[in-house]
């Protein structure tokens, strides 16, 4: 995804709550903007996790640079998008 890059690998340790963490390096600019990013990355989080997040598995949200320049709705799209390409990979695992 253009706007960050979406890890997710689950734990096995029997609970069912989705885990969530966000990182942005300095690469991706000064500490407003990593900020703004993380932000934008929780509230991200707390909408697609709920009902999209894979239920017993760490999410990790990893900020690219020019992620403050895409909207908001369509960053969700992109989760949302990642999120079912990653369910269906553990899936697959799984077989």
């Amino acid at each position: 995804m253009p706007g960050f890059v979406l890890l997710v690998r689950p734990r096995g340790d029997g609970d069912d709550e989705p885990g969530v963490g966000f990182t942005v390096s300095k690469k991706v600019g000064n500490a407003v903007t990593r900020n703004r990013i993380k932000r934008r990355f929780r509230e991200l989080a707390r909408a697609a996790l709920r009902e999209s997040g894979i239920a017993g598995a760490d999410h990790v949200l990893i900020g690219r640079p020019g992620g403050n320049d895409i909207a908001f709705a369509e960053l969700g799209e992109h989760l949302d998008s990642a999120l079912k390409r990653a369910a269906k990979k553990l899936a697959a695992k799984a077989l």
